[in-house]
């Protein structure tokens, strides 16, 4: 049986089809192929000569694949892109997806541990379904990483103020019992956690802990820096983020080539400036589709062109 129902629909599908301006013959890459909504909308579009490239490390992503000639699967994350598309000798190509973030899918199984609605969870969030031994689950670097490296998690990716008391709370908390599902972490914050906001709250911290776990900003931040080599000319990079921290990368690369945002020149005075912004102004979802799809309702769309 497919999975594709158990993932979220494909967000601004249509948006993200004009925005790759899809050649039949072209070749185009999918890094997140989750439910496979938008890939199978760009093998749709694509002509016999085509070719679409798809990415996910998450095991469960596999029942969703099409029969398709044209379509390559790679089940890893897209941080060495670029070796593997060398590999399949697929460079350079014309297109590229990212539509970034969880799946509901990832949500909604209990025992990946992404969500704070199951209080007996386990607290692993590794993207991958099968555990990977080599990286540690959420549970682990709570358990082991010292006060100031959790506060650091805490206020660098949740944006949390308050991120050196919680710290202290979790750390008190484990010298009496290792931290290990989801009811573990909330008791060791209760303390913290403001009334009447606390989904917010718990968003938060959840959202820090699955970004440390799976050096989030670090691949995005890789893959980022590969897409001007990986890109044809007037190729277009596409790309869906649902925080702040992401979407504040991905605007600062393609506005300069650089993660600060700063303009960077060469000895002559020229701005080295590897894309192009075709949309000023972020994209996000219509009211129909909002109506439709909520979880579309945090979700910013940007569009580059190789220079």
């Amino acid at each position: 049986m497919k999975m594709e129902n158990k993932y979220h629909a494909p967000v601004m599908l249509k948006e993200c089809l004009e925005a790759l301006q899809i050649k039949p013959n072209g070749t185009y890459v999918d890094v997140t192929f989750g439910g496979g909504g938008h890939s199978r909308a760009i093998l749709n579009a694509l002509g016999p000569k085509g070719k679409l490239i798809a990415f996910d490390q998450d095991e469960d992503a596999k029942a969703n694949l099409p029969e398709d000639k044209r379509l390559i699967f790679i089940d890893q994350n897209f941080e060495f892109i670029g070796n593997h598309l060398a590999y399949q000798s697929c460079l350079p190509v014309d297109g590229i997806l990212a539509d970034l973030g969880v799946s509901s899918h990832q949500f909604d199984e209990a025992e990946r541990g992404f969500s704070f609605r199951f209080d007996e969870a386990a607290l692993d969030m590794r993207m991958m379904a099968v555990g990977n031994d080599q990286t540690p689950s959420a549970a682990e670097l709570l358990n082991t990483l010292s006060q100031k490296e959790i506060s650091d998690i805490l206020y660098q990716y949740g944006e949390l103020s308050n991120a050196y008391q919680i710290a202290t709370s979790i750390c008190q908390f484990r010298l009496v019992q290792p931290i290990q599902t989801v009811a573990h972490l909330k008791d060791a914050i209760k303390k913290q956690t403001p009334k009447f906001s606390e989904y917010k709250f718990y968003a938060q911290v959840f959202q820090a802990l699955r970004i440390a776990v799976n050096r989030e900003m670090d691949v995005l931040k890789s893959f980022l820096m590969q897409v001007p080599q990986i890109l044809a000319p007037k190729g277009r990079l596409v790309v869906m983020s649902y925080h702040s921290l992401e979407d504040r990368l991905v605007k600062n690369f393609i506005a300069s080539g650089q993660f600060s945002g700063e303009l960077e020149k060469d000895f002559y005075g020229v701005v080295k400036k590897p894309l192009q912004a075709i949309n000023r102004k972020v994209i996000v979802a219509s009211n129909e589709e909002l109506e439709l799809n909520p979880r579309a309702r945090s979700a910013k769309l940007r569009i580059a062109e190789k220079a």
